[in-house]
């Protein structure tokens, strides 16, 4: 599993011209599975995203959590995360769970990040426009691979 995490301001996503979500200060989630990811990693994934400390404190220090500071997630499903590039110029996406696969394990990973913040998200495997105003820039990458000791 893998997440790019940008701080924003706000951000939203529209589906045929229409906002499907928005959010105001918090992360905008870019999510994406690989064939051998299970439930197994959604916990862990979930806690490190919500207690990950990225906003400032007081001190302009990146010390607060997305809880700390009362944030919202907009979740965006996301198989190109797992593009391998190495060869020619068109990516593959063999890797990428297929979404038979992906689509109950992104259903369940925003029911587990609803459990400790809002959450909103786009509709998955649909033709979605993001718009995101960027906090700091901060953008953070998790792979479950390097988060999770197998």
């Amino acid at each position: 599993m893998r997440i790019v995490l940008q701080r924003v301001l706000k951000a939203d996503v529209k589906i045929e011209g229409k906002v499907h979500g928005a959010i105001d200060h918090g992360y905008m989630a870019l999510v994406g599975f690989k064939n051998e990811d299970d439930e197994k990693i959604l916990e862990k994934m979930a806690e490190k995203v919500v207690h990950l400390r990225v906003f400032e404190d007081d001190q302009g220090k990146m010390n607060r959590s997305l809880l700390d500071v009362g944030g919202s997630i907009l979740s965006i499903s996301q198989f190109t995360l797992y593009a391998d590039c190495k060869k020619g110029r068109r990516p593959s996406f063999i890797e990428a769970a297929k979404p038979d696969i992906s689509s109950p394990l992104y259903d369940r990973f925003n029911e587990i990040l609803r459990s400790y913040v809002p959450v909103e998200t786009g509709i998955f495997g649909a033709d979605m426009k993001v718009s995101l105003i960027n906090d700091g820039p901060v953008t953070i990458i998790l792979d479950s691979d390097e988060i999770i000791k197998k």
